[in-house]
């Protein structure tokens, strides 16, 4: 199974980076609370560690917003599948996510959630592949720049397989 993956991105050098963004982003939120919003499934192992290394308040909230399938490529189209539970009005809201390919399903769910008047809004990615990118969308903070590959562990997958790696690798032979 793990033997037709490449590593990417060491555990070593992931671990490092979320610590380096939760400092950054507990900066940038003292004295506030921060509201994360994990975009499921893939953000989940990504949103844990990241609330870990934040040390100002923080809520959790969850959706799942999709636009793949089963496919390795986004099919452009965006659907919620499951929606918060709690309202954004007056909230200071982080969006987390694994990774932002194309930009679509980030750009849709933005709309949609500025809509729920938040007090403000930013976006955070374990993985971005600017080279990818359809529809902009702003990333305030960004883990790893990667290149146009398909990645799976910590949380992607490729079929809904290898989201437990501690690593993100590439699946050899995946377009």
């Amino acid at each position: 199974m793990a033997e037709h993956i490449k590593v990417l991105v060491s555990e070593e050098e992931v671990d490092k980076r979320i610590r380096e963004l939760g400092e950054l982003i507990s900066k940038d939120y003292a004295g506030k609370d921060v509201h994360m919003i994990c975009v499921l499934k893939g953000g989940v192992f990504f949103m844990c560690e990241l609330a870990k290394r934040i040390t100002v308040p923080v809520s959790m909230d969850f959706m799942s917003v999709s636009s793949y399938g089963d496919d390795t490529k986004s099919s452009g189209v965006v659907r919620i599948a499951k929606d918060l539970d709690e309202p954004l009005e007056g909230k200071d809201v982080l969006i987390v996510e694994d990774i932002i390919d194309s930009g679509r399903t980030l750009s849709y769910l933005m709309k949609v959630l500025q809509e729920r008047k938040p007090a403000s809004m930013r976006l955070c990615t374990l993985l971005d592949k600017p080279d990818r990118r359809v529809k902009m969308v702003d990333v305030d903070y960004t883990g790893f720049n990667i290149p146009d590959e398909f990645v799976v562990g910590y949380g992607l997958d490729y079929a809904q397989k290898y989201r437990n790696l501690p690593f993100i690798g590439v699946v050899e032979g995946v377009e």
